[in-house]
């Protein structure tokens, strides 16, 4: 028996196939790296990461995190995955470059190709139709424009029409989030958008028609929060199983922990699609595996940091790993710290360090480039690391962060030789800021504590429930020398104790998306210092 929603992760904007006796789902992964997450399950409820569509999308001085730039809130996002005559393909906008992108594979795994489409075509449904490809895009009006046959823009004199316009004066969030299909015979265009009347909600609508070139009839067919504070059920794309039923996965908003998936039946007897139980989500689910007792990878947990390079040479991490932003790789390490020696003993005892060297200066951790990323899980993470910071310079932070747009991080710095174990905390603006404007990040520090030692060990703990988001985060210090201190802490469990007070979690339009934990440094006075992560653990809460 599975329960909904099916997953309590950051996945949104979702898109989900089938191949034979396997399902392919991607989600939006914004201005993480690698990108282009795609999933594999044999039972639509359990996942593991399957591919990256891309290590770097475009390498731009934002997506790198220079001269003070960033693409918060941008980058990849609302994909559209679909498998046609032996080939994958995978279609979405980036707002920071202002480009469609297509990429396809004959492997899942890739290597994926990369090729863009002329202009711009937001939250796209990619349609293989009788020969003709088509994509169905936009906001509030929503457009269908076919593709010439290389797939490189608009085919001249092809069909180029509109479908579906809202009403404007009667929404918040216009029609969006196309996902067009051919069932049956007919052509389904599932849309969400936000009324200002009766629930005030997401919605999921659907649009049929018996050609692209009729007239799209269509309505709301599913009104439902679960529960779960007035937030609806809505965007995603729907998939055959290989006995004939149907589903849609769809996301919810789920506050600081970002938009989680949740899984409804699908009927298409009517001539209407009906969703779940007469347009409520189910709360359990009954499926089938097509490979039952399959074991999946975790979506999130620990690393020993211990890595050998690949036949192509490359150091490729847990695929639950994705950088902020577009990692510098001169920059970082998962290697021991000592000499070749030592390294290889460290390793075989399956200690291994991410080891960080600082290239240029931040204000913030925001702009801390090879910060290394986790989704949080709901309803509870609890995230353990131990710091090395013994080539910290005077003026470097590194630590654990909450990573949002109101973030608050625990950290260890160094002030006139002194280490010290901060809290650093930034609250929401007081103020809307105006449209185009970016917020500083900057933060400040609401507790500190002197230790004796550069090596701490941290530990973050956040919790998502009943919308009173929030994160608290603790220290435990050894003393000694840094091997000494290394040593110690293997040898035995830190006492922690807590350092400032919870800090209160928001999922913002700023960022766009969930709240991770992130291993950071960032140096505020002068380059080149260093902070050796270990021994990563990731423990979530069941409900």
């Amino acid at each position: 028996m599975a329960y909904n929603p099916i997953l309590k992760l950051d996945y949104p904007d979702l898109d989900v196939i089938r191949v034979e006796d396997t399902y392919y789902m991607i989600s939006t992964t914004m201005y993480f790296m690698p990108g282009g997450a795609i999933l594999r399950s044999y039972d639509l409820v359990h996942w593991e990461i399957a591919a990256y569509l891309y290590d770097i999308l475009e390498d731009t001085p934002a997506a790198r995190l220079a001269d003070g730039r960033n693409i918060y809130g941008q980058g990849m996002w609302a994909a559209s995955l679909r498998f046609h005559e032996g080939t994958f393909y995978a279609c979405f906008v980036a707002n920071d470059t202002g480009k469609t992108y297509l990429y396809r594979s004959e492997r899942i795994e890739g290597p994926w190709r990369k090729s863009c489409i002329k202009g711009f075509y937001h939250d796209c449904s990619l349609l293989f139709d009788d020969g003709h490809v088509y994509i169905a895009y936009g906001n509030t009006d929503i457009w269908l424009t076919e593709l010439d046959e290389e797939l490189t823009g608009p085919k001249p004199g092809g069909l180029h029409r509109l479908l579906v316009s809202d009403n404007r004066s009667r929404v918040g969030l216009g029609y969006e989030g196309s996902h067009l299909y051919k069932i049956n015979g007919k052509y389904y265009l599932f849309l969400i958008h936000w009324p200002n009347h009766g629930t005030r909600r997401r919605t999921e609508a659907c649009f049929v028609s018996d050609s692209l070139t009729d007239t799209f009839i269509g309505r709301d067919i599913m009104d439902d929060d679960m529960g779960y504070f007035n937030a609806g059920v809505a965007q995603g794309g729907v998939v055959d199983t290989p006995d004939g039923h149907w589903y849609a996965m769809l996301f919810q908003d789920y506050g600081a922990l970002g938009r989680i998936p949740v899984l409804v039946p699908v009927d298409f007897d009517d001539s209407f699609p009906v969703l779940g139980n007469g347009g409520k989500v189910p709360r359990k689910l009954k499926l089938t595996s097509t490979r039952p007792g399959y074991t999946y990878s975790p979506l999130y947990g620990g690393d020993d940091f211990v890595y050998r390079p690949g036949p192509d040479g490359k150091v490729r991490l847990k695929a639950f790993w994705q950088w902020n932003h577009i990692p510098n790789d001169a920059l970082w390490s998962v290697t021991v710290k000592k000499d070749d020696a030592e390294n290889e003993a460290e390793a075989d005892r399956g200690h291994g360090y991410y080891t960080i060297t600082s290239g240029q200066l931040a204000s913030n951790v925001t702009q801390a480039v090879n910060t290394l990323t986790q989704r949080l899980a709901g309803p509870r993470s609890l995230v353990t690391v131990t710091l090395d910071g013994s080539g910290l310079n005077d003026g470097d932070f590194a630590g654990l962060v909450a990573l949002q747009g109101c973030y608050a991080l625990v950290g260890l710095t160094r002030e006139n030789g002194q280490y010290y174990v901060v809290m650093l905390e930034r609250n929401p603006e007081e103020e809307p800021l105006p449209r185009g404007t970016k917020p500083d990040y900057n933060a400040v520090e609401t507790a500190r504590a002197a230790v004796s030692s550069p090596v701490v060990a941290l530990r973050l703990d956040a919790c998502f429930e009943n919308q009173r988001d929030e994160v608290c985060f603790f220290y435990a210090e050894a003393d000694g020398t840094a091997d000494k201190a290394v040593s110690a802490m293997d040898a035995a469990a830190p006492v922690f104790q807590p350092i400032g007070d919870a800090h209160r979690l928001y999922f913002r339009l700023d960022h766009f998306t969930g709240c991770r934990a992130g291993l950071f440094l960032y140096s505020t006075a002068v380059t080149g210092g260093k902070a050796s992560f270990s021994d990563f653990r990731f423990e979530a809460a069941r409900e």
